[in-house]
């Protein structure tokens, strides 16, 4: 499972691919101070990027794949409410 939500932590693994932007959506709706770990995460579609940016969501864990995480800090946390 690429998303496992906890009280007010969603953890993307893996692949996150575009068909799971609507899920991350909803439940970032409900959880204004939620936060994201991306700490496993190899790989996530745009669709769910834009999500994170639109939520403002603070990532609490960045990917361990250096590359993914020096090309989303820039985009996420100047975005980060």
């Amino acid at each position: 499972m690429a998303m496992e939500f906890r009280k007010k932590l969603a953890v993307l693994s893996d692949t996150v691919g575009v068909e799971d932007a609507e899920k991350l959506l909803e439940w970032l709706q409900d959880k204004p101070a939620a936060k994201v770990d991306l700490a496993a995460c190899t790989h996530i579609h745009p669709a769910n990027i834009q999500v994170l940016m639109a939520a403002g969501v603070a990532v609490s864990a960045w990917p361990q794949d250096a590359g993914l995480a020096e090309w989303l800090k820039p985009v996420l946390v100047s975005h980060h409410s």
